[in-house]
């Protein structure tokens, strides 16, 4: 019988951090939702504010870990050093925000709430702060699972469905063509017409 593979045993640990990592997931959403409550309350018949969790699929965790590793190979001499517990969003929140004047407000109401997890926000191409984005675990819950949450333009985020799937996890017929330097040059061209559609729209409405 061959030897497990050390994707192999990352399955298994997957399978039995699983139940874990969806009442992390759970313990997130509500405070979340808890915690942008009044701000829902206060939205205006245009205005959204929608949150949405994901539980990190078994092959994704994978393969992030992996391609974190130094040349993004696992060394098979060192079936034990990998752990799952080492992703920092095993369990993910994102609340989609319109317009986009309204995610600071979520951001800063939020902070009140994760005092204490580590910013890594999401940069355009600029190096600009597009979306903010945060993690860290629920220490009297279940620390060993990490977990993270982003306020994010909701166009972005809508974008993001569509672009995670399209180059982010292409068809392996277009593995590598999806991620070129036109579509990278696209895909950002996007993103920044959908703010200025934004900025434009805002502008509007307070005229």
């Amino acid at each position: 019988m061959p030897e497990r593979t050390i994707e192999d045993r990352l399955r298994e640990e997957f399978f039995n951090l699983l139940p874990d990592i969806r009442r992390v997931l759970w313990q997130l959403e509500a405070e979340i939702r808890f915690g942008t409550l009044q701000i829902l309350h206060r939205l205006k018949p245009y205005e959204q504010l929608v949150v949405k969790s994901r539980v990190k699929e078994c092959e994704s965790a994978v393969k992030s870990l992996r391609r974190r590793q130094e040349g993004g190979t696992f060394d098979p001499e060192k079936p034990g050093h990998y752990s799952l517990l080492d992703l920092p969003d095993l369990a993910g929140v994102r609340v989609l925000v319109f317009p986009r004047s309204r995610l600071i407000e979520v951001d800063d109401a939020l902070r009140t709430l994760f005092t204490d997890w580590i910013s890594d926000p999401v940069l355009d191409d600029t190096g600009a702060v597009l979306a903010p984005k945060y993690n860290g675990h629920f220490q009297d819950l279940i620390p060993k699972i990490q977990a993270e949450y982003q306020v994010v333009p909701m166009l972005i985020g809508l974008f993001w469905e569509v672009e995670h799937t399209a180059i982010y996890k292409p068809a392996p017929a277009l593995k590598g063509k999806a991620e070129s330097e036109p579509m990278e040059r696209l895909n950002a061209g996007v993103v920044r017409a959908l703010l200025d559609f934004e900025a434009e729209y805002e502008q509007i409405v307070k005229e």
